[in-house]
């Protein structure tokens, strides 16, 4: 009996194996696959157009790759917070956001650049001038549900008003000068305010170096103003430079700071700042005979040229009735010449003239005349 026993058991825990085999363990759940919130969406606007920017997830809240993923919805709010996302202004879908092949654990993620570009209806932009205009971005799946909003980012709603008309530029002496057309009208509102800002780029230089501010213009002193206008002295000569434009609007709230939003560009305008302008002619010119119980010579002094790229002097003497010859075989530097190749009994005139750093030279003085005994 005592032998059975053991057999009994036996059998009995292999039939409760067997039956555990057969019996289906506690339901997991179906995966999701809700990609996690972006957190670092970035908005710019320009004009009438809102230029999103964001880093795509992939990556689900599970901490899973996202691998069927849906359309990215652009969610817009004027001066409300944005609480859900069922009236979105645009659906990206997931194809114009591919997702590569993920690296090894060990390695990070790829980033993915997500971007969209909202155009902005004038009559949304009259709604409330001062008012902020709130974007989100939704991730979604492939069945249309999210894990929740990106952040929150804002731009003014305020409308832009359109560039100058016939932005035009002439090189002068003195440095390039811009002009342009006025507009007829300017908006009016106690809180908003216009300028127009200059822009200047080497030609050429995309990429390389960035645009240069120049100068920024009341805009409604400007149309009052028939003939508006500026002067870029800041320029190197004989570059090649871009100018543009572009009407800044510029949203003053009492107790809160200033914002702006900058309209769209003129058509760049091309300059070659090519240097044919001459020094200012010299002044004040005077020749002093000096030489008793010494060789004789003719001291020349005269009022000094101020311009930055002055290079020097040329110095010319002649005789009554003779044509001016010049005296001196490099250029002088100070304003200040002595003449030692004087003979006496003879009468000299002599003149002056400028050169800047690229051979442009002067005309010559008025003339002083000097006797030598």
């Amino acid at each position: 009996m005592n032998r059975a026993k053991p057999k009994f058991l036996t059998c009995m825990l292999g039939a409760a194996v067997l039956a555990a085999c057969g019996t289906p363990g506690v339901p997991m759940p179906p995966a999701l696959e809700l990609a996690k919130p972006v957190t670092d969406l970035r908005a710019a606007r320009k004009g009438a157009r809102v230029y999103l920017a964001w880093t795509v997830p992939v990556k689900t809240t599970d901490h899973q790759t996202v691998r069927h993923p849906g359309p990215t919805r652009i969610c817009r709010s004027l001066k409300v917070g944005i609480d859900d996302c069922k009236k979105p202004v645009a659906e990206i879908p997931a194809s114009q956001f591919p997702v590569p092949e993920l690296p090894k654990k060990t390695a990070a993620p790829p980033k993915i650049q997500g971007t969209y570009t909202d155009i902005l209806p004038q009559d949304l932009q009259r709604q409330d001038p001062t008012a902020d205009l709130v974007y989100a971005v939704s991730a979604l799946n492939e069945s249309g549900r999210s894990a929740g909003l990106s952040n929150l980012v804002q731009v003014p709603s305020a409308e832009t008003l359109p560039p100058p008309d016939n932005l035009h530029s002439e090189v002068e002496s003195d440095g390039v000068l811009l002009s342009w057309t006025c507009p007829a009208e300017v908006p009016a509102n106690p809180a908003i305010a216009y300028k127009l800002r200059i822009y200047r780029r080497e030609h050429g230089g995309q990429g390389q170096k960035a645009d240069t501010r120049l100068a920024e213009v009341n805009w409604v002193s400007c149309a009052e103003n028939k003939a508006p206008q500026f002067l870029d002295q800041t320029l190197e000569w004989e570059k090649h430079y871009d100018y543009r434009a572009a009407v800044v609007t510029v949203i003053a709230e009492p107790g809160k700071p200033e914002v702006e939003v900058e309209g769209d560009d003129t058509p760049a305008v091309e300059v070659f700042a090519h240097d044919i302008f001459p020094p200012a002619v010299p002044s004040g010119l005077q020749a002093v005979f000096s030489g008793v119980g010494q060789k004789p010579f003719v001291d020349l002094v005269w009022s000094p040229d101020t311009e930055a790229d002055l290079a020097g002097y040329n110095i010319f003497r002649h005789e009554e009735g003779g044509q001016p010859v010049k005296l001196n075989s490099e250029l002088v530097k100070s304003p200040a010449y002595r003449d030692e190749g004087v003979a006496p009994g003879k009468k000299y005139f002599y003149s002056v003239s400028a050169v800047d750093e690229r051979d442009n030279e002067s005309a010559r003085s008025p003339e002083a005349s000097e006797q030598v005994p």
